[in-house]
């Protein structure tokens, strides 16, 4: 009998001892699979930071890649939208001015001063119409696929192909847009070499517009908007569902026009000043890094583009001769613009500066 106690109590001691070495043999695995993942884990973590070339910008871009992909994809879907949108309220404004508005003007005001509404008015009109059709259906010009001598500063990473001077991707258009400003939803278009002049002449006369419009019916805006405060009080004023239709009509028009005025009207003063300093939107922050890069080193980045604020104006707007000025910039004018958007010389003065924007 006590050799069978003696016999089943080895017999558990030996098991109790394979169990443990068991779930020590596990415990092992477990914290070398640990130790596996983390190395793996700071190899990854070290990688993106192997190439010299890589920093805190490639990283950012890098982890809001999927934010950039929505955006482009909604932006590229409701560029028509945005078209429709904006012909929509022009629309409605140049009705709201023509059944509103011109009546009372013809109506009030002396014969020069409607003469002058009418001039200026049809004009503002022509001006902003044309541009926003050219600015819209002009491509703004792409480099070509094939290969070719042209000179080219760096290859797209995106399209794998070379890429000439003032060349830039668009993600929503997915190709190499020539002197790429920006993409514009409202143009359902990108900005660039062939149709800039024609994107900053409709911000330009838009707002225009909309400072006239605003300015012409603001008294008109008070007495609509004094009118329809009394609409609510006991008893009701006399109105008549035509001055009512009346009232809210001007107060729409000089609320939608003093807000585009303010909105459009500083995109306008920010592209005139890079347009005076001859940068496009991208070259803007481009140009600024640069800068900071040389001043480190102790030199000074010059941009090879700047001929100078008038001559940025005349190669910007195509004007040559002074009656350009006239024909090419206050009247409709489809003239192309300087160069082919592929090469750029040191046009129309010499200079100095040798640094690149690329």
């Amino acid at each position: 009998m006590k050799s069978r106690a003696h016999l089943f109590a080895s017999a558990m001691r030996l098991f109790v001892r394979c169990f443990r070495l068991g779930r020590r043999r596990g415990q092992n695995k477990l914290i070398r699979r640990l130790r596996e993942l983390w190395s793996y884990g700071r190899l990854c973590l070290k990688s993106l930071f192997y190439n010299s070339f890589t920093n805190s910008d490639t990283i950012i871009d890098s982890l809001f890649e999927p934010i950039y992909w929505l955006v482009d994809h909604i932006t590229r879907w409701f560029g028509v939208a945005f078209v429709f949108l904006v012909i929509v309220l022009t629309s409605s404004i140049v009705l709201i001015v023509y059944i509103c508005l011109l009546p009372l003007i013809l109506h009030t005001y002396s014969l020069a001063w409607i003469l002058w509404h009418i001039f200026y008015g049809h004009w503002n009109l022509l001006m902003i119409v044309f541009h926003y059709y050219k600015a819209a259906r002009t491509s703004p010009g792409y480099p070509p696929q094939i290969k070719s001598d042209i000179p080219s500063v760096s290859i797209c990473r995106k399209c794998i192909t070379p890429k000439p001077a003032r060349t830039h991707h668009c993600s929503i258009c997915n190709r190499c847009i020539l002197k790429m400003d920006h993409h514009c939803p409202w143009l359902n278009n990108c900005v660039g070499h062939f149709n800039h002049r024609y994107f900053f002449s409709f911000c330009l006369f838009m707002t225009m517009g909309c400072v006239y419009c605003s300015i012409s019916s603001r008294n008109m805006f008070i007495d609509a908007y004094n009118a329809v405060e009394t609409y609510y009080q006991t008893p009701p004023p006399p109105y008549t569902s035509k001055e009512r239709i009346f009232h809210k009509c001007v107060i729409y028009l000089w609320v939608l026009c003093s807000s585009v005025a303010l909105a459009l009207g500083g995109l306008t003063l920010w592209h005139a000043m890079l347009i005076s300093r001859g940068e496009t939107s991208i070259e803007r922050h481009i140009n600024r890094k640069e800068q900071h890069r040389m001043q480190k080193k102790g030199k000074t980045f010059r941009n090879p583009f700047n001929y100078g604020r008038l001559h940025n104006w005349k190669v910007f707007l195509g004007v040559e001769t002074r009656s350009h000025w006239l024909t090419r910039v206050l009247l409709p004018s489809g003239h192309p613009p300087y160069g082919d958007g592929l090469t750029w010389t040191h046009y129309p003065i010499s200079t100095r500066n040798t640094m690149l924007a690329i």
